[in-house]
C-alpha cells in the first residue's frame, strides 16, 4: 500500500513537472520551442481560445497581433467560432489571408442551428442583436471564401457546454500548440489548456482581470 501511495505521489509530481515544462512565458518562447516541428511540418496551426463574456481593448489588440506573427510565418490557426477572442481571431486572420487557406473554425453544431442559438440568445438578453448578427456574418462570410475552414459538427442538435467543450476538443486536436487569453479563469478557456496539456501541446497563456 506503501509503495502504491508513493508511486502516486510521483506520478502527480511528474505530471505537474511535465505541465509547467509546457506552459511557456512568450509567443516567442512559444514559436522557438515548435522549431523542429515547424522544420518537420512546414505549416504549423495554433490553436486559438478565449473568453467571450467579457473584454477590452488591450485583449482585442494582443489577439491581432498574435494572429499577424502567426501569419507572417506562414502557419494557421484554428478557433472556436464564438464572440470576442474567437471573433477578433478570425476577422484579423481574413484580412490577412482572405481566401481563408489558414483558417479552421470548429462549431458545436451545423451552422444553421448555431446561428439560430445567437439569435435566440440575443432574444434572451444574454448578447445583443448586433452580437449575434456580426458573428453570423463572419462565419457566413468564412463559409463563402473556403467551406473547408468552416467545420461544423452535423451530429449534435443543440448548443449546451457539453457541445461546447466537444468543440475545445476538436479545437485542441486541430493544433500543435495553443494560445489562450483567459478572462476571469474562463472554464472554457481552461477546459481547453488542460486538454492541450494532457495532448504534450505547448501552451502560452495570458490571463486578464476585467470587473
Amino acid at each position: 500500500m506503501r509503495l502504491r501511495f508513493v508511486t502516486k505521489l510521483m506520478d502527480i509530481e511528474n505530471y505537474q513537472n511535465k505541465k509547467e515544462s509546457l506552459l511557456v512565458n512568450s509567443l516567442e518562447e512559444l514559436f522557438k520551442c515548435l522549431d523542429d516541428l515547424k522544420r518537420e511540418k512546414g505549416t504549423l496551426w495554433f490553436g486559438i481560445s478565449g473568453s467571450w463574456r467579457k473584454t477590452s481593448q488591450e485583449i482585442e489588440q494582443a489577439v491581432r497581433a498574435t494572429v499577424r506573427k502567426i501569419m507572417e510565418r506562414g502557419d494557421g490557426i484554428v478557433s472556436g467560432g464564438a464572440l470576442n477572442v474567437d471573433w477578433f481571431a478570425t476577422d484579423e486572420a481574413l484580412k490577412i489571408d482572405s481566401e481563408a487557406k489558414h483558417v479552421k473554425i470548429f462549431l458545436p453544431v451545423a451552422f444553421d442551428l448555431y446561428a439560430t442559438h445567437y439569435r435566440r440568445r440575443a432574444t434572451q438578453g444574454v448578447i445583443t442583436s448586433q452580437q449575434a448578427e456580426i458573428l453570423i456574418s463572419q462565419l457566413e462570410k468564412l463559409r463563402t471564401v473556403n467551406p473547408e475552414a468552416l467545420i461544423e459538427n452535423k451530429l449534435n442538435t443543440i448548443v449546451d457546454p457539453k457541445t461546447y467543450f466537444e468543440r475545445n476538443t476538436e479545437v485542441v486536436n486541430a493544433s500543435d500548440a495553443l494560445i489562450g487569453f483567459q478572462v476571469n479563469e474562463s472554464e472554457g478557456v481552461g477546459d481547453t489548456v488542460q486538454k492541450a496539456l494532457d495532448q504534450n501541446k505547448p501552451v502560452y497563456l495570458e490571463k486578464h482581470k476585467i470587473d
